[in-house]
């Protein structure tokens, strides 16, 4: 019953996996704001979710993608933008198959088939639609005309439209990010007119939702590009690790009751995880999202019994330290030369000479101030460390691969 095929851990990939963890702030914000005020008719501003590699920004979107498609709602694809491509293009499909899902393909109203022609025309050819004073296509105001009516069907059928863009770092051209971000912008502040029950008139929002997932100098980026316009409109949330508590209760229904699978017979078995194994499984991943998913996968296939011990994960784990270790390698590596300078003389010293000041002085800088734009990057864009109320790392697996013998841990 135990094997490779019914093992419900998932590292590495975009699908939501099975078992869950954390992130309940944004979920709640979804279920409880994001689309609750949508379909009241009220504005929402878009959401941009920004991480370093491995804490589940694409997951975490994908799985309140799939919540939205479970109630009926009108979800883009996850519109990954690849390196040099040109996201009005990419963005363009994604709303055409939106278009026809709404029926607006089968509209017999000639404005309709007009404008399907023109996002038609930005999808084949992108931005090289420039503004054209003679009429020719602008690509972002076809867009974003394409967005209403695609809004306004929505609102006909009581539902939201969610469009998630990952990626979104890739996105370096300056002015197809601008594009891109006014269209979306526009679309979710539009006001329609819609007529309530005795005929009165009433002005709402369009019900679109729009998520950006990416890395942390997205966020950055598009401030200092776009200015208010990406500041104004979006709302970003750069993701930390998960709480241990919070890893905990996602391995609670394999303690308490034992998580059920399908053998080859058909006949089903309750696989548990013991609470010892549980609590190692917490302590490796480090709050990581990735790391928690692989030492599940690799504690699962340890064995064939209908238990999950300690013993396993921790030789499931000796298989995946090096994986580990380079996932952590990675994301030091995008850090600047100063940036890693400052984590690594930071992880050094001790936890009570954690300032400013001391990390200043180590780095070989004469003021505290000349250190202050790599401990504030590292805090309010990547999230790796935390200045205040005292200097500690919020990366816990930075903190464990400078500090400690982590991954490598004795049995």
């Amino acid at each position: 019953m135990r094997t490779p095929i019914t093992n419900p851990f998932m590292p590495g990939a975009d699908a939501v996996p099975e078992v869950w963890a954390g992130r309940v702030q944004q979920l709640t914000d979804w279920a409880s704001e994001v689309r609750p005020r949508l379909l009241a008719g009220l504005y929402v501003r878009g959401r941009t979710i920004l991480g370093e590699p491995g804490l589940g920004k694409s997951t975490l979107v994908n799985r309140i993608a799939e919540q939205a498609r479970a109630l009926g709602d009108w979800v883009t694809p996850q519109v990954r933008i690849p390196t040099g491509t040109d996201p009005l293009k990419a963005v363009a499909a994604a709303v055409l198959r939106l278009a026809d899902h709404a029926g607006l393909a089968a509209s017999r109203e000639r404005r309709i088939a007009d404008l399907l022609g023109r996002v038609r025309q930005v999808e084949v050819r992108g931005l090289s639609l420039s503004v054209d004073p003679n009429g020719g296509v602008v690509p972002h105001v076809a867009l974003t005309e394409l967005l209403v009516e695609v809004g306004e069907a929505a609102i006909a059928a009581n539902q939201t439209v969610l469009i998630h863009l990952d990626e979104v770092q890739n996105i370096t051209d300056a002015n197809a990010l601008s594009q891109l971000l006014i269209a979306l912008g526009d679309a979710s502040a539009y006001r329609t007119r819609i007529m309530l029950p005795g005929g009165v008139p009433h002005e709402r929002h369009l019900p679109i939702a729009v998520y950006l997932t990416g890395l942390p100098e997205f966020g950055e980026a598009a401030s200092s590009r776009t200015g208010a316009t990406f500041s104004r409109r979006f709302d970003t949330t750069v993701l930390t690790p998960i709480p241990d508590d919070d890893l905990i209760l996602a391995l609670q229904s394999f303690v308490l009751r034992g998580w059920e699978v399908t053998g080859q017979d058909g006949g089903t078995a309750l696989v548990r995880i013991d609470d010892a194994a549980a609590r190692t499984i917490v302590e490796l991943c480090q709050g990581e999202p990735f790391l928690f998913q692989l030492a599940g996968e690799k504690a699962w296939n340890a064995g064939r019994g209908d238990t999950v011990t300690r013993e396993e994960v921790l030789h499931g784990w000796g298989t995946a330290t090096g994986e580990a270790a380079a996932h952590v390698e990675r994301i030091l590596d995008r850090l600047s030369g100063k940036e890693r300078e400052f984590v690594e003389v930071m992880a050094h010293l001790p936890e009570r000479e954690r300032n400013l000041t001391r990390i200043a002085q180590e780095m070989g800088y004469p003021r505290a101030t000349s250190a202050g734009p790599f401990a504030q990057r590292l805090d309010t864009t990547r999230a790796v460390i935390q200045r205040k109320p005292a200097y500690r790392f919020q990366h816990r697996a930075i903190e464990a691969y400078l500090t400690t013998d982590w991954p490598e841990l004795a049995s």
